[in-house]
């Protein structure tokens, strides 16, 4: 373990940050463009059907992981927050009961989805065309569930660990098998959605044997012995840490589902352009993203320090990064959206569809790098709860209600419906700025 890379609480906090998050945002990229190729190769070799099939049945793919991600947050956190405190002799014990746990999630996820994938796309209201396709997608996509939340679990162990490098090279692997199934399996065999998920679970497959493989090489700062392997109080405290982090997102989650379900009655061919738009946004949410990982890490191994000015410095300095890029974001989605949802299909009809939402949507790019970078640092401070709560509310009042409402008018406009997310977001910054000036507050007082 290379202390000076990993040691945040001391250093240029921009040059430690960005050295952080580049490897994070290259792991992001990358998981990002399993779908976007799978969507991609459907949509150039496969049928409409099939990219209708892809796009909905990866909504259901995203509401897992993203869910595991951020139950996978508190072992983020906690590692980072043991190496701050120098503590590191209690991370085994962390790890061998977060296996525990997380394995016996994977074997639900698996029953859930493997057996019941056409009510779920059913209940996604799924284009009668494409039930049958998506149905396959779900229950292969959860036949390799068990390494899809290895993955991420995994990442969130080395990332506390200060190391966001070696969860990039993993993905990277696995990216370059994805690219190589979808190419044999679609565009050569003709599978379409089915094709598309084998490649998407061989590739996760093939990225959890090699991170394991880093993870045995790697000189760890801690041990772990059988006797860890239970669900002991580190690892309820970490799922303490990531609970209302994993509610909150999937009641999101579930409401994003619930949009995905507004957009299919509108039709095919917004349904497939909704679907194009969404691989679109996963890249253009990177930096926020990355930025959000990043500073849980970077906040918590300095909140162990005791160091608090630097943990809020290391949050403005974050919010100035996410705000200077995603300006330039803004004004290319806003003016030529169409180039990029013109690259996942031929079809003008689909590209026009993309291109509407994209218009509305093109100003989360801006409000959501202050909005996570917040996020972030109040993860860091184990506020889990709170962020629960303002997420919850942003969306479920916001997001969800004005979604709804711009989908049933008679001229529904997928614009219209895009601007739910920046609009719910900026009503999110209130709620944050409020929350942390009053935190601070209560700080200062005792």
């Amino acid at each position: 373990m290379n202390n000076s890379n990993s040691d945040f609480t001391q250093g240029s906090i921009i040059k430690k940050l960005i050295t952080f998050m580049i490897p994070i945002l290259g792991a992001l990229i990358l998981q990002a463009a399993y779908g976007a190729v799978d969507l991609m190769v459907v949509g150039r070799f496969g049928t409409t059907s099939g990219l209708s099939a892809v796009s909905t049945g990866s909504q259901v793919l995203n509401l897992v992981t993203f869910i595991i991600v951020q139950l996978a947050m508190g072992i983020t956190v906690l590692i980072a927050r043991f190496i701050g405190e120098k503590k590191e002799e209690q991370i085994g014990s962390l790890v061998g009961g977060a296996t525990i746990v997380f394995a016996i999630m994977s074997a639900v996820l698996f029953v859930l989805m493997v057996c019941f994938s056409r009510p779920i796309s059913l209940l996604m209201q799924a284009p009668e065309e494409a039930i049958g396709l998506t149905s396959v997608y779900v229950r292969i996509c959860g036949a390799g569930i068990f390494f899809i939340v290895a993955y991420n679990v995994l990442a969130a162990i080395f990332r506390g660990l200060g190391d966001s490098r070696s969860p990039l090279i993993f993905v990277a692997v696995a990216c370059v098998v994805n690219v190589i199934g979808d190419l044999v399996l679609v565009a050569g065999f003709h599978l379409d959605a089915a094709g598309a998920a084998i490649a998407t679970v061989s590739a996760q497959a093939i990225s959890v044997v090699f991170a394991l493989f880093l993870l045995v090489k790697k000189e760890l700062p801690f041990k772990i012995s059988k006797e860890d392997f239970c669900v002991n109080s580190q690892c309820r405290r970490a799922l303490k840490i990531g609970f209302p982090l994993a509610l909150q997102e999937c009641l999101t989650q579930m409401s994003f589902l619930a949009l995905c379900a507004f957009v299919n009655r509108l039709g095919l061919e917004a349904s497939s352009g909704y679907g194009v738009a969404c691989k679109i946004v996963n890249f253009a949410l990177l930096i926020p993203s990355s930025l959000m990982q990043s500073m849980a890490s970077f906040v918590s191994q300095n909140v162990g320090a005791g160091n608090e000015k630097r943990a809020k410095k290391a949050m403005f300095t974050g919010i100035g990064i996410g705000l200077t890029i995603g300006c330039f974001v803004f004004i290319f989605i806003l003016f030529r959206g169409d180039l990029l949802t013109g690259i996942f299909t031929t079809d003008a009809a689909v590209v026009q569809n993309g291109f509407d939402y994209l218009k509305g949507f093109a100003l989360e790019t801006i409000v959501t790098a202050i909005l996570f970078s917040m996020v972030g640092y109040f993860n860091g401070h184990d506020k889990t709860l709170w962020v629960m709560i303002q997420g919850l509310v942003q969306t479920l009042l916001v997001r969800l209600p004005l979604a709804y409402y711009m989908s049933i008018q008679p001229n529904a406009s997928l614009t219209k419906i895009g601007f739910a997310a920046p609009a719910a977001t900026m009503f999110g910054i209130v709620l944050n700025v409020i929350f942390y000036f009053g935190m601070h507050k209560n700080e200062n007082s005792k």
